[in-house]
């Protein structure tokens, strides 16, 4: 019988809400040493995902220097209220600014090569899986590795 992504999935999975904050995403994903979330609308339809480069987006130089940019052009050489620019230099992006939609899932009975195909056909690094609709797991490409390595008769 072959291994499906039933047998290999990670489960429970950590998820998210479009209206998790960027903050709470990061201490999540620090905390339980995690690469990636799914984001889960209130039905529990897997509407996104957001990985850690998501989260460092907001934070690359580039950015901050448009900020300052903006910031600077609104002042025009008004002296701001402090109170206002720390606002306005507060991150206040949630999952739903942030996540990667359309996420490519997996059915839990997939076998290894169908797993394995359809991460590399998208260029994807973790599929949720789903039984009826509904999400049941995650697998990581190095958990499909991992599989391939533990199984002679995958490699053949």
């Amino acid at each position: 019988m072959p291994i499906v992504a039933a047998d290999i999935m990670s489960s429970p999975v950590v998820t998210v809400t479009p209206k998790t904050t960027l903050g709470e995403i990061a201490k999540i994903l620090s905390q339980k040493r995690i690469s990636a979330v799914p984001v889960l609308d209130d039905s529990g339809k897997v509407v996104g995902i957001v990985s850690e480069a998501d989260v460092l987006k907001p934070y690359r130089e580039s950015i901050i220097a448009r900020r300052t940019w903006w910031l600077d052009l609104i002042a025009e050489g008004e002296d701001l209220p402090k109170d206002f620019l720390e606002y306005l230099r507060q991150d206040h992006h949630v999952a739903a600014d942030l996540m990667v939609p359309n996420v490519v899932v997996a059915d839990h009975q997939m076998t290894i090569p169908e797993l394995a195909e359809l991460a590399m056909k998208h260029g994807v690094r973790r599929l949720p899986i789903l039984k009826d609709g509904k999400l049941v797991g995650i697998i990581s490409r190095a958990d499909l590795v991992r599989v391939i390595a533990q199984t002679p008769a995958l490699v053949g």
